[in-house]
């Protein structure tokens, strides 16, 4: 259980610092598309084309933060196979505390009363999740239920991918949902995977989990470089940890055979229903500081408040974003 709960804490420092870098990587990105007035930067629908969303993954943050994701990836994994799912996943899903923290220094985002309250809340929940939790289950599902994990990741990254191109600009909490729910699909196909323990390399390549785990991270990934570059950065790795938490969760009880500690039931349910409703309110009272950048500007070059290439409000009260933001969406290209 010690060796889980720190495997778990460690991929969420990965996970937390990577989507802030990936965060700055991307809004550099959406800025230098800005600054040469380029029509092609987003869709009709205002959100980010493929071709702007591979320029945000090649800057060096972002290469950096894909990397720690990587490693938080193979972290998670271990921790997914020696802890129950609800435990595991809600830990991970802590890297909301440290991506918000981060987002002080390195995105210039002053967090609210109301965003400090709610992560202690997360903090708090996490603390009875820990207490209440009891042995992990087996994992061991028929090769059917392998399949249909398979068909889910597919439609919900495919289908996903193509309501948030459609909703363009609108799509950032949604976007941070649906990539949660990938990574949630990725969790459980790493807990049911076949040909691990005792390893069997054929047993693991036929096992259509593999595959899933594939689909949903890459999809996962993809769908949270997008929630970042169109809209608040807390607000949509909030509403990812809701996605990757509550479905991973729930199926690890009644599917997998998670369970918690004797007497400690109402403690487990409690923490989970507060770690995502705390959860919850970091997005709700984080989601004004991430107004994407216009599409209008983006065309034209015009004048883009601060807010909508950075945070919510700077710590330096704004004006240096602001001339910051100025400078970059009217300098001619070079």
């Amino acid at each position: 259980m010690i060796i889980g709960l720190l495997t778990a804490v460690a991929a969420s420092a990965c996970y937390g610092t990577g989507s802030v870098l990936q965060a700055v990587g991307s809004r550099k990105s959406a800025r230098r598309e800005a600054a040469k007035s380029s029509a092609t930067g987003v869709t009709q629908h205002g959100g980010p084309s493929l071709s702007s969303t591979a320029k945000a993954a090649v800057t060096w943050e972002f290469m950096v933060g894909t990397v720690l994701d990587f490693i938080g990836f193979g972290l998670g994994a271990l921790a997914a196979r020696l802890l129950p799912l609800f435990l595991s996943q809600t830990v991970i899903s802590a890297n909301l505390v440290i991506t918000a923290v981060l987002s002080i220094k390195l995105l210039g985002i002053r967090l609210s009363r109301a965003e400090w309250s709610s992560i202690a809340v997360v903090c708090s929940a996490l603390v009875l999740l820990a207490t209440a939790a009891g042995p992990e289950g087996s994992g061991h599902t028929p090769i059917a239920t392998h399949w249909w994990l398979l068909v889910a990741s597919l439609v919900l990254i495919g289908g996903g991918t193509l309501i948030v191109r459609l909703m363009g600009s609108r799509a950032a909490i949604l976007a941070g949902l649906l990539s949660g729910l990938g990574f949630g699909a990725l969790g459980v196909g790493v807990r049911v995977l076949n040909g691990v323990d005792p390893f069997h390399l054929p047993s693991l390549l036929g096992d259509p989990a593999l595959y899933a785990i594939l689909v949903a991270g890459i999809g996962g990934m993809y769908l949270h470089t997008v929630a970042l570059q169109i809209g608040s950065v807390n607000g949509a790795t909030a509403a990812l940890v809701v996605g990757e938490t509550v479905v991973p969760g729930i199926l690890g009880v009644l599917w997998l055979g998670d369970s918690s500690r004797p007497g400690f039931a109402w403690v487990a349910v409690l923490g989970f229903v507060v770690a995502v409703a705390g959860a919850v309110a970091v997005a709700w009272f984080g989601e004004p500081e991430g107004e994407p950048v216009p599409a209008a500007a983006a065309h034209t070059g015009a004048e883009v408040p601060a807010q909508a290439t950075g945070g919510a409000a700077p710590a330096d009260g704004g004006a240096h974003e602001e001339r910051t933001a100025r400078a970059v969406t009217t300098a001619p290209e070079r």
